[in-house]
């Protein structure tokens, strides 16, 4: 491993397709390990947090395997990290599924609600409409495709900032049916609807942008 080489744990709590994630990290380069270790997710370079399945199944796995802790210490040092799929709904304050509402790790309000379209899951290819000076987005076509597959998402979605400190969050949105939060960037914490590792060369390009914040 050379001094460049970025360490990044993919955080396996049960949810999620961490073998993909795995694959396509180290494409780009980076030093992978799927673990739920403690230490080792909290010294990692990035974590990156997947999630696949309900919303209340991810939450009580991700909690009883201190992922929940482990993200809130991170984001208090100003540590990297990735959520993607469910694993960024589980970034908001709650999820709402047949009418159940689970609490969420609360680190951006919000409500992960079911989307209304004509046909769900929203399954295959889209385009996102990036937010203005994404680093997230960096070199990639207006017209780039992602690989989404869900039945929930966030809408209409912003996030108060009560401090001239602080930044607002970079929302990147796609549409299917009705517009939906598709990425967020947000400091350390940046998180996307659609699956980057099974988004080709595009996916690839993302997260090597993602390495480079680290």
């Amino acid at each position: 491993m050379t001094a460049t080489t970025k360490k990044v744990v993919v955080f396996d709590y049960g949810f999620g397709n961490v073998r993909s994630a795995e694959r396509a990290l180290a494409r780009v380069g980076a030093d992978v390990e799927i673990t739920r270790d403690y230490d080792k997710a909290m010294n990692a370079d990035g974590l990156l947090v997947p999630g696949v399945g309900a919303f209340s199944a991810c939450m009580t796995g991700l909690k009883e395997a201190r992922g929940d802790w482990i993200v809130e210490r991170r984001l208090s040092g100003g540590r990297p990290v990735m959520g993607i799929c469910v694993g960024m709904q589980i970034l908001f304050a709650r999820g709402i599924e047949h009418g159940v509402e689970t609490e969420g790790l609360d680190e951006w309000p919000g409500t992960v609600g079911p989307l209304k379209a004509p046909v769900v899951p929203h399954m295959g290819w889209n385009t996102v409409e990036a937010a203005d000076d994404s680093e997230l987005f960096a070199g990639l076509d207006a017209d780039a495709r992602f690989y989404f597959v869900h039945s929930y998402a966030v809408h209409d979605w912003t996030m108060e900032i009560g401090s001239p400190r602080m930044r607002a969050p970079k929302v990147t949105w796609a549409t299917h049916g009705e517009r939906f939060v598709a990425a967020v960037e947000n400091g350390a914490l940046w998180a996307t609807q659609f699956h980057p590792e099974k988004s080709g060369d595009a996916g690839a390009q993302l997260l090597t942008n993602w390495l480079k914040t680290f």
